[in-house]
């Protein structure tokens, strides 16, 4: 069963309350780990027990996703809100300057989280924000097309779905190079996820002025593409090593966008190399 925790963050608006799932396991310095839109914190699964034999691993359900409830009335799903919630539930749990990891979404807030000097080290797989117009208007095409996918099935077709190969592919084929490898349980799980999302919309359009422009120096950063990313394609990660010159750029082998399904054993030493 998640934890959760709840805390007064700042915001444009003010000081909110404002309440947080999460996972923790394992022992050593912290590392936090940020799913992307549409997602939830059991993303990470795949390389949780990895992570874990040398950190302190708390898997995050960002605000309005997965088990998470949404951002108060008023507060803005955007990075000027984001990042500071974010810095609040870490004085919530005790963590100072954690390492963080994040995937798309969350490699964007990592990054964010960096340039803010939160965070000792960012690992940002398929980072959001290094898009051009097209790209961004593709990527948020094909999100909204899963959306709607996920609202218009029945439950018992999911489920249908979920128990073959085929179907895992119809599923989650946009985010996962193997979606066969997904198993069925985590394929509802993150179908129901998705439909039940009460911060897609409102991440969405926060993203549509997003461009990420600034250095994150100082720090370790590693960005790593999926060479099969079918959301945002893998030459965003060549703009990124532009934008932020002093970061490693590491290409993952037959993974898609959200890698660590794909292959764990490569995110995880990618992960843990950068916060070492």
């Amino acid at each position: 069963m998640a934890n959760t925790v709840s805390f007064a963050a700042g915001s444009p608006v003010g000081r909110r309350e404002i309440s947080v799932s999460y996972d923790r396991v394992g022992s050593g310095e912290p590392l936090v780990l940020l799913h992307g839109i549409g997602h939830h914190r059991q993303a990470w699964d795949p390389v949780l027990r990895i992570l874990a034999a040398e950190r302190d691993v708390i898997a995050v359900d960002l605000p309005g996703f997965g088990a998470s409830p949404a951002l108060p009335d008023g507060l803005a799903y955007d990075l000027r809100t984001m990042v500071p919630v974010l810095g609040s539930f870490f004085d919530a749990l005790g963590l100072v300057r954690p390492h963080v990891a994040g995937n798309s979404l969350g490699g964007l807030l990592a990054l964010e989280l960096g340039r803010e000097r939160l965070v000792r080290s960012v690992t940002a797989l398929s980072p959001a924000g290094f898009w051009t117009r097209s790209e961004r208007r593709y990527a948020f095409g094909m999100l909204r097309s899963m959306r709607g996918a996920a609202l218009s099935m029945p439950m018992p077709v999911i489920e249908r779905l979920s128990r073959s190969s085929p179907g895992r592919t119809a599923l989650t084929s946009t985010i996962y190079a193997r979606p066969g490898r997904r198993s069925p349980t985590a394929v509802v799980s993150e179908t129901v996820a998705l439909r039940e999302a009460t911060g897609f919309r409102q991440t969405l359009e926060a993203g549509l002025t997003v461009a990420f422009t600034d250095d994150v120096p100082d720090i370790p950063v590693c960005i790593a593409w999926g060479s099969q990313d079918r959301l945002l394609l893998r030459r965003q990660g060549v703009r990124a090593k532009r934008v932020i010159p002093g970061a490693r750029l590491v290409r993952l082998p037959h993974c898609g966008h959200v890698p660590m399904n794909d292959d764990p054993a490569a995110v995880a030493r990618v992960i843990l190399d950068t916060s070492r």
